[in-house]
């Protein structure tokens, strides 16, 4: 689900942009110049020796400095100067073995799937199935039929709107959703209510800036068909108690969709223990390439659902006047699909799985901690969302604003002068923004390749930008 910031780059407001085109301050300097250098031995990281406090969580052996030599992306320097690229939440980088994987299949044997007995239809075929076999084993699916490949997970959440929610909805029909989701978890179903007469409902924020979870439980009702929420909010960087949501849904008889984009890059995620209806994820928010989603759903769930899309590989039998149609995930598989994408994406799942999900997530925790603390020490910023505790999970991800400062003017100034990349605008998320009273945020977004230095380094260039357009 891409985010504002991935369109073109937005000029400085007219007050700024004479200043930032004649105006040049110092740029930063990495203060490890070596980091990129240092061997990916993930076996000398540990997930222990942090430190949680006002002045922030600071990892004890980093494991970003030990992986960064796996993503050649992050070799990049301009002018002698590392990029900073804090920017995750729109669309992680790639480690080279993803690129090979994507490199091999087309050199190697490219071919079509699922329609040829000879060799490289065999093989690409085999290498397709695998990385949905591998897909399912990450998240602890009961078999590799409850995986659908999409385009993206915004294709994943169409798939269900149009397939089970035109099929089951009616009027009268209720549809919770949160106040804090994605643009693509809100459209579509905005668009099956319109035809089926259905009802949306949104759950709006506590005190806290967490979407507040009993207002949710509330609201749910006899009439509630449906719940769509996020696992992880992209702006909030909140993490909702999915277990809980899901049982309370389940308890009305009610459907839940998870966007999991936001989680599943981050931690373990196990849909058996969820018991969620359908998982929806993006795989270049998860180390893998572009133009590939995934849609978990329960098999019996799956085989009820009529298909989506019409074409080849979807059907069973076709004649002149009717049709039969395949078993799930082939139902809604229609045409060609992203075969390399899919392998690159199965390549970027066994080298999240080398890690190990929970060590990325333990030392995105401590990172998480040690950017909202560093922040929270700036004067004039305000960072939404929930403060992070040990009741209260943040993942890697700020959101914030500058008192008088417009937020894109700071990410450009960043991007500039400092070769910190950040995101900014609504970042999908309209009326969670419009909400919080604002229009637009600033977002800082890490993954397990940054570093506590990168996050000095934004925060010094963060506040000579302050300096800078306040002077």
């Amino acid at each position: 689900m891409a985010a504002l910031s991935h369109f073109p780059s937005p000029s400085p407001p007219p007050s700024l942009s004479n200043h930032l085109l004649s105006r040049s301050k110092p740029r930063i300097r990495n203060p490890n110049p070596n980091f990129m250098t240092i061997g990916s031995n993930l076996r000398g990281f540990s997930s222990a020796g942090y430190s949680y406090g006002r002045s922030a969580a600071t990892p004890s052996l980093s494991l970003g400095d030990i992986t960064r030599r796996d993503f050649s992306t992050l070799h990049q320097a301009d002018n002698g100067f590392n990029r900073v690229y804090f920017d995750n939440a729109t669309a992680s980088k790639k480690p080279d073995s993803v690129l090979k994987a994507l490199n091999e299949y087309y050199e190697l044997y490219n071919s079509n799937v699922h329609r040829g007995v000879h060799y490289l239809s065999a093989k690409a075929t085999d290498a397709y199935e695998l990385a949905r076999s591998k897909v399912a084993k990450f998240i602890n699916a009961k078999e590799y039929r409850e995986i659908v490949f999409t385009r993206n997970a915004t294709e994943a959440i169409n798939l269900v709107a149009y397939s089970w929610g035109l099929s089951n909805l009616k009027s009268g029909d209720e549809i919770l959703l949160t106040i804090a989701e994605h643009h693509s978890a809100i459209a579509p179903w905005r668009l099956v209510a319109q035809r089926t007469g259905a009802t949306l409902k949104y759950v709006g924020l506590n005190e806290e800036e967490f979407p507040d979870i009993e207002q949710l439980k509330k609201l749910l009702s006899s009439h509630t068909k449906l719940v769509v929420t996020h696992h992880v909010s992209n702006t909030l960087g909140s993490v909702l108690p999915l277990n809980e949501i899901v049982a309370w849904s389940h308890d009305v008889g009610a459907k839940v969709l998870v966007d999991a984009c936001q989680s599943i890059p981050h931690m373990v995620i196990d849909v058996q223990k969820l018991d969620a209806d359908f998982l929806v994820a993006s795989s270049h928010k998860m180390c893998g390439p572009t133009g590939i989603g995934i849609l978990y759903g329960k098999c019996k769930i799956l085989e009820e659902m009529p298909p989506y899309l019409g074409g080849g590989e979807m059907i069973a039998d076709v004649f002149q006047d009717y049709s039969t149609f395949a078993d799930p995930p082939s139902r809604f598989e229609a045409g060609t699909p992203a075969i390399a994408e899919a392998i690159g994406l199965g390549a970027a799942i066994d080298y999240l799985s080398t890690i190990g999900m929970q060590k990325i997530h333990d030392y995105e925790k401590a990172m998480a901690a040690y950017l909202y603390h560093s922040l929270l020490d700036i004067p004039n910023v305000h960072i939404y969302g929930p403060t992070p505790s040990q009741a209260v999970h943040r993942t890697a991800l700020c959101s914030f604003n500058v008192e008088n400062i417009p937020s894109k003017a700071i990410a450009a100034y960043l991007n500039e002068q400092h070769h910190v990349a950040v995101g900014s605008g609504h970042h999908c998320a309209q009326p969670l923004h419009r909400y919080l009273g604002i229009d637009v945020s600033v977002r800082a977004s890490l993954r397990f390749y940054n570093t506590k230095e990168e996050v000095d380094c934004f925060i010094q260039a963060l506040k000579d930008t302050i300096r800078f357009c306040t002077s």
